[in-house]
């Protein structure tokens, strides 16, 4: 005799700039359906909002009315609704509150804010990583903790007792592209594939930029001198490129905290072999939170906070 599916308690989303995630939780907190799509925020704003949940919510059979948790950019200006920021210092426990419900419609459907950083010298802001940080506070603890987010905007926090101090974007990704594109790298590394963390390039170009930053953009130039003159392979001068952009950002970080500060990685796929061996190489062994899980743990810790689930 199989066990009966646990009833639906609530529904968590996570909507990016260009990916929507949907799980439909049960009341023992287990995950009873999922959904993912490329209906994010961008696709989303012009065919509408209510409309890509409701297809989503239609095809697991969410109940009608079940609340809805969502973080991510569908709270950004261009979103759903704006969400707003929490300024920092900002306890990670105090982000659900501050939800915004959708106007006008029956269901309770709320967007959790993202942070800002009103720091003149070094404003920044994050909206869905925050929602990641409140699902991996278990698993920190107290004391004082660097957080590492990959991604095309990478964002390291700065985390003491729950509360986040700071934090800083490094754009990295975007950077690795530009420059991979549009300058005169492209001839060193155009035949090139996919590259590992794990190649002495790599590890040996990080290493490089943790210990002498300053030498960043002479160290990119090498890229190109090293495919001309010492039979530098594009496998090669890819990794070059990555290990350089990934250690000048490791290196930035890390100026920012005290020495023996821990690092956590919080990453899923290919970027956390990227960044595992990245910060390998620089000296550090990082505790790795899986992202998805992460979020997933932030929304069911929002939900909690707001409809006592």
């Amino acid at each position: 005799m199989t066990n009966p599916a646990p009833e639906p308690a609530y529904v968590a989303v996570d909507w990016g700039t260009s990916s929507f995630r949907l799980w439909l939780i049960g009341k023992d907190g287990s995950v009873i359906a999922e959904r993912r799509s490329g209906e994010g925020m961008t696709t989303a704003a012009r065919t509408g909002f209510a409309e890509v949940l409701a297809s989503h919510l239609a095809a697991v059979s969410a109940p009608d009315g079940l609340p809805v948790l969502v973080c991510g950019m569908a709270g950004a200006k261009q979103g759903w609704i704006e969400a707003g920021y929490i300024d920092t210092p900002a306890a990670l426990a105090d982000i659900p509150a501050a939800a915004v419900r959708i106007p006008g419609v029956a269901a309770d459907i709320r967007i959790l804010p993202g942070l800002a950083q009103r720091d003149a010298a070094a404003p920044d802001v994050m909206r869905g990583e925050e929602t990641q940080l409140l699902g991996a506070a278990g698993a920190l603890g107290d004391g004082d903790h660097l957080v590492c987010m990959p991604g095309t905007h990478s964002k390291w926090v700065r985390l003491s007792g729950g509360k986040v101090l700071g934090f800083s974007t490094f754009m990295t990704g975007e950077l690795f592209e530009a420059i991979a594109k549009n300058t005169i790298l492209s001839h060193a590394i155009a035949e090139a594939g996919a590259i590992s963390g794990g190649t002495a390039a790599f590890r040996a170009a990080v290493a490089r930029m943790v210990a002498n930053p300053a030498l960043a953009t002479s160290q990119l130039f090498s890229v190109r001198a090293g495919s001309l003159i010492a039979g530098l392979s594009p496998e090669d001068a890819k990794a070059r490129l990555s290990g350089t952009l990934i250690g000048l950002e490791i290196a930035g970080a890390l100026s920012l905290v005290a020495e023996g500060t821990p690092v956590t990685l919080v990453v899923s796929g290919g970027l956390g072999d990227l960044y595992s061996e990245a910060l390998a190489a620089a000296g550090l062994s990082p505790s790795i939170i899986d992202a998805d899980t992460a979020v997933r743990n932030g929304l069911a810790a929002g939900a909690k906070a707001l409809w006592s689930l």
